[in-house]
């Protein structure tokens, strides 16, 4: 699988990033065919003071992509509620699989 953790506006250190990688890996056990993983953390409304931490993750398997964001006032945050909003994505896409190959 071909991971791609891209930054916006600012440079993460290398513990959110081993936290990203570590993330990414394990979906491979609930969908065996990823292509590849896209990761975009963001820091929002730079304009005002206020900066949200944005996370936005996209995969690809054959036929099908998924695409998850969600934002915090933390990237570890963000990232582990974009995760678990894309995993259950997975999950479901793989019984509407299996219920119809039934």
């Amino acid at each position: 699988m071909n991971v791609q953790i891209r930054t916006v506006h600012f440079d993460a250190d290398t513990k959110l990033i081993d936290h990203v990688n570590s993330k990414i890996e394990k979906l491979q056990t609930f969908h065996d065919k990823i292509i590849s993983a896209e990761v975009y953390l963001k820091l929002d409304n730079l304009s005002q003071n206020i900066r949200d931490k944005v996370a936005e993750i996209k995969i690809h398997v054959p036929k099908h992509s998924y695409f998850v964001k969600h934002q915090s006032k933390t990237f570890e945050q963000s990232f582990d509620l974009a995760f678990d909003s894309l995993v259950n994505q997975v999950k479901r896409q793989k019984e509407k699989q299996i219920l119809t190959q039934r």
